[in-house]
């Protein structure tokens, strides 16, 4: 059995190779795992694009030769155990959880309980556990077979959105009731505005290319949408916050210097990734980069775990609903390394649709 994976240049994020490696023996306890299929998104893209600052790298380290300069970029999907040397993981079990670009992944199941398990491979212990849980899908509440392609694209997007949706209401919002949302048609985006929506009296503005102004209109989501040259419209004494999903350098300086009263600057996502910049010597508040585990370690602290969990997916729910009956996303399959590289491209680019989700698979068909 050999392995398929799809390296990235970490100082040239277009730069791919495909390379494929046999199998090594499992050692005690480890499980071997086909990645079935894999949601590719923007997000993956802020991963690869803050890879080191936030160590996304570490957790699939490329190994051998072609560790120099080269990762592997963490996706979301389903997997199934294809052997094991782990008692208590049977072989065909089938998974939810956090992968590396690659057609298998070799795992070592630890803190195993009736619902999933943490990989409890070494050099992962100190990386946020949140990307270390394994969940079983016959035990998993958020699982629906007929929905797995939405689950693998949305679910932890949402997650994020439902976090910083929580954490402005845990801050009252600082002060402000006006929340400017860039790359509005990106999904962690949208998702963002429509946990915002249920707040009454948040008015949510998204910010577009013009390309993308028809479909974040027809959403709903947003209390209105602008493309981005239209900023000036705004009104600059407006008490606002800034949800920064795009990561451009020069549009964050534009919206500090806009408003006067630009109350929380919270930097998200990288989806401009040809125009990611520092933050240094901007007017007003500190851009402050938004980390999901720890409004979420908060709020399980607070609340209790089941009740965090349970809040999300009530959230999730209405979420799912309202994507299908919306159609907000086609989804678009890529099968083997070609495709798979093809679609990386795309996704990398900003040239799929801002309807299309994208699954991949580089698992033998």
């Amino acid at each position: 059995m050999t392995m398929t994976e799809l390296l990235v240049s970490k100082s040239d994020l277009a730069t791919t190779r495909v390379r494929q490696l046999a199998d090594a023996p499992l050692q005690p306890g480890q499980v071997r795992v086909r990645i079935d299929r894999f949601a590719l998104t923007a997000n993956n893209i802020t991963y690869a694009a803050f890879g080191d600052a936030m160590h996304y790298w570490d957790f699939f380290p490329v190994q051998g030769d072609a560790a120099a300069g080269w990762g592997r970029v963490p996706v979301w999907g389903f997997g199934t155990v294809v052997e094991s040397a782990c008692a208590d993981v049977p072989v065909g079990e089938r998974l939810y959880g956090y992968w590396p670009m690659a057609s298998h992944a070799v795992l070592t199941p630890a803190r195993i309980t009736a619902s999933g398990w943490f990989d409890g491979v070494a050099h992962r212990a100190a990386l946020p556990a949140i990307y270390n849980q394994y969940h079983r899908t016959g035990a998993d509440l958020f699982y629906r077979a007929d929905t797995e392609d939405l689950q693998a694209l949305l679910r932890p997007l949402f997650t994020t959105s439902w976090l910083i949706d929580d954490f402005m209401a845990d801050n009252s919002f600082f002060g402000a009731r006006t929340l400017l949302l860039s790359s509005a048609s990106s999904k962690t985006a949208y998702a963002t505005a429509y946990c915002l929506a249920q707040r009454p009296g948040i008015e949510v503005i998204g910010l577009t290319s013009p390309g993308n102004l028809a479909f974040c209109e027809q959403l709903g989501c947003y209390s209105r949408v602008l493309t981005y040259d239209a900023l000036p419209m705004l009104d600059a004494q407006t008490p606002c916050v800034y949800i920064d999903f795009a990561g451009n350098a020069a549009l964050r300086r534009r919206i500090h210097e806009h408003f006067a009263e630009l109350r929380y600057s919270c930097s998200v996502g990288g989806a401009h990734v040809s125009e990611l910049g520092g933050a240094k010597d901007l007017p007003g508040p500190r851009a402050t980069l938004f980390f999901a585990p720890a409004q979420g370690q908060k709020r399980a602290a607070e609340w209790g775990p089941a009740e965090l969990g349970q809040r999300l997916l009530n959230g999730w729910n209405g979420f799912l609903a309202t994507v299908q009956d919306k159609g907000w996303v086609q989804v678009a399959h890529a099968q083997g390394a070609d495709a798979a590289q093809a679609a990386y491209a795309q996704v990398l680019g900003g040239r799929n649709g801002a309807q299309t989700g994208q699954m991949v698979s580089l698992a033998e068909a």
